[in-house]
């Protein structure tokens, strides 16, 4: 640049040190760093990888570990490694791979239920669903694995026109009557029933009807698995961490963004790519005394260079957690 308020660049830099400051920070500001390093555990969900398109489970898993993860969320679909098709055999080699490579597997998740909802008015699908609700969670105890996510259901779901809305107080007495029929064999298994909250639904809306829907059960075995980006449209994570406590068991720490005016999953952005207020959200899980994983989850693996995705969301990690 020049002119008659141009600055020789050497001038800039001595006049930042004077001032005790500099023009390239390197760091975060003190308020936002932890005060200590945080003791919850790394996770990234595989649909941030480019599986199975671009890499295999193997792949995925050795990936993951190399970045720094210490775990891996898995998902159950109806084709592929974690399908109905991986017989006791199948799903008990994925156990000692994981442990072969060394990264742990921090639950099962699944999109099958939307087309499979539990609280759909077609008979059909809901038992279909209650099928494979009950195939994941004999995969979760054969992967030895406890945590399985369930969406208990849904009012609505938008990106969905094969889905008849569901009256409010039908879909939640569906809901309930399928986590009691899953419960069971659950306990039986070891495996918690996570339920995720999921504001695109219509149903859970706030963390009054979460807890008043998981304590119902008086059961360890049905926790909530919380989602910080489900929420974010309208509410804050922290407020919702803060009050259902305890009851967290699992989490996925996914990032959205309040700038756009779109609420389909493509507001869902890279880790720390959004509005969430990061700092104040992890000092709310310290407060609850959450030690469990925090997954990255993410919709659309980079379409070249997809490791890169998976190191840069390691490296945001480290410092949300305090190790950077």
């Amino acid at each position: 640049m020049s002119g008659p308020y141009s600055l020789d660049r050497r001038k800039m830099l001595a006049g930042a040190a004077l001032a005790g400051a500099s023009l390239f920070p390197t760091g975060a500001s003190a308020e936002e760093k932890p005060k200590k390093r945080l003791t919850m555990k790394k996770s990234i969900n595989q649909w941030a990888f480019p599986y199975p398109e671009k890499m295999n489970l193997q792949q995925c898993l050795m990936l993951a570990k190399d970045a720094g993860f210490d775990a891996i969320e898995l998902n159950y679909d109806l084709d592929n490694d974690l399908s109905p098709k991986a017989g006791k055999k199948d799903l008990q080699k994925i156990r000692v791979l994981a442990e072969k490579i060394g990264i742990q597997i921090s639950g099962l998740c699944s999109f099958l239920f939307w087309p499979y909802p539990l609280t759909t008015n077609d008979p059909g699908k809901r038992n279909r669903g209650m099928e494979l609700a009950g195939l994941m969670a004999n995969a979760a105890h054969e992967l030895g694995v406890e945590n399985l996510l369930v969406v208990p259901g849904a009012v609505h779901i938008p990106w969905r026109n094969d889905y008849e809305p569901v009256p409010n107080a039908v879909c939640d007495k569906r809901a309930r009557e399928a986590i009691g029929k899953l419960l069971p064999a659950a306990e039986k298994l070891k495996v918690k029933l996570n339920i995720e909250n999921i504001f695109f639904n219509g149903y859970l809306m706030t963390p009054g009807e979460m807890i008043d829907f998981v304590d119902s059960f008086k059961s360890d075995h049905v926790r909530v698995h919380f989602d910080t980006g489900n929420i974010m449209m309208f509410q804050f994570p922290e407020h919702w961490i803060r009050q259902l406590g305890k009851r967290i068991q699992n989490v996925h720490l996914k990032e959205f963004t309040k700038k756009g005016t779109d609420y389909s999953l493509e507001s869902f952005r890279p880790l720390l790519d959004g509005t969430t207020n990061w700092p104040e959200v992890m000092r709310a899980f310290e407060e609850t005394g959450y030690q469990g994983h925090l997954t990255f989850e993410y919709f659309h693996p980079y379409a070249h260079f997809p490791e890169a995705l998976i190191y840069q969301t390691a490296d945001s990690l480290d410092r949300l957690l305090g190790i950077k």
